[in-house]
Formats: structure tokens, sequence, C-alpha cells
């Protein structure tokens, strides 16, 4: 075998395999988690290629058994598309959040900013182990939880809150924002209940 023979059986090739698998899990755990977030419109298109790229990869491997670098190529582009895609995923923030906020102290300072950021919200009375508790819940884009942690810590540092993925809202009241992705609000539309 001549040099660029060489070249292309141990490092070009591998490093095809390694980008093709690296799409292909990047796509499956992108569509997994548009699924799970109720985003079906789109996960058809997404599985179309992920399924397309696996089978071109496969079919190379299949071909080459020999070569112990395709294998590690699969290997890695495996565990990089996991990463790439859950990066990927969270990037684009999609979905509704409920946020769970349990407190004891005054809790007004705290509503009015939520008030003031147009995010709602619903107020319970609770009895705790150390007497009455309030329990505020709010329904937020995914992206606006930092800032609804940041009003807590803020106005209520205090307070216990937890965060909770919604799958679907008959109406959720929060401020409408332009979005960096406003081409995927007509593709990835909120999911209404039933």
């Amino acid at each position: 075998m001549d040099q660029n023979s060489e070249i292309y059986n141990w490092v070009i090739f591998p490093l095809l395999i390694f980008f093709a698998r690296l799409c292909d899990v990047s796509l499956g755990t992108l569509r997994g988690v548009l699924a799970s977030k109720g985003k079906r419109q789109i996960v058809p298109f997404i599985g179309f290629f992920e399924v397309l790229i696996w089978l071109v990869a496969i079919s190379q491997i299949m071909s080459n058994l020999t070569n112990v670098m395709c294998y590690l190529a699969w290997a890695g582009g495996y565990a990089t598309g996991s990463y790439l895609g859950l990066l990927i995923e969270e990037k684009l923030a999609l979905g509704l959040q409920v946020v769970r906020i349990i407190t004891n102290q005054e809790y007004e300072a705290l509503t009015h900013a939520l008030t003031d950021s147009h995010l709602g919200y619903t107020i319970f009375d609770g009895q705790g182990a150390r007497g009455p508790i309030k329990m505020i819940f709010t329904i937020v884009k995914r992206k606006e939880v930092p800032k609804v942690a940041a009003l807590i810590r803020e106005h209520n540092a205090g307070a216990f809150f937890s965060v909770e993925d919604v799958k679907s809202a008959s109406a959720v009241s929060y401020k409408q924002s332009p979005s960096r992705f406003s081409i995927f609000n007509s593709i990835l539309p909120v999911r209404k209940g039933k």
C-alpha cells in the first residue's frame, strides 16, 4: 500500500466515521428531548436524517471490520455526539418548567418582583414543620428559570424552591419576548393541553 492509502485508512476514514456518528447521535439525543417536550412535528424529520447517517456509517464499518481505528472512531463519535446533543438542547432551552417556592417569610416583595417581570403565579397556604407557609407556583419558559431563581435569592433568600419540567399546559402567563431562535417558534410551537 502507498502512503496516501495508509493515511486514508488510518486517519481520514476513521475521522469520517467519527463525524458521522457525532451527527447521528447528536440528532438522536435532540430527537429524544424534543419528543419528551411534545414537539412532535419535527421529530420524524430529525429521525429520518439520524437513521440515514447511521446506515451510511454502519455500512462503512461493516466493510472495514479489520480497521481498529474505525471502532475507536465509532465509540468516540457516540460519546461526543451524546454530549453535543445535550449541549444543543440546553442552548435551545425548549419547553416550560414549573417553579415551586415554599417560604415561611414575607413573600410580597417576591410576588411584586414576579409581577414586574411579567410572570404569573399562584399562591397556596400550607403547613410546614415550623408552622404556616406559603407555596408560590409559577410556570415559565425554561430559559427564564435562572432569572426566577435570582429573584427568589434577592427577595426571599430563605425560601426553598424546586424546578420541574412541564410537558404541556393549557395556558401560561409569561411575557412574549423576541427569541434568537424565532425560526423555531413556528416549527416548534408550545403544545397546548387537552
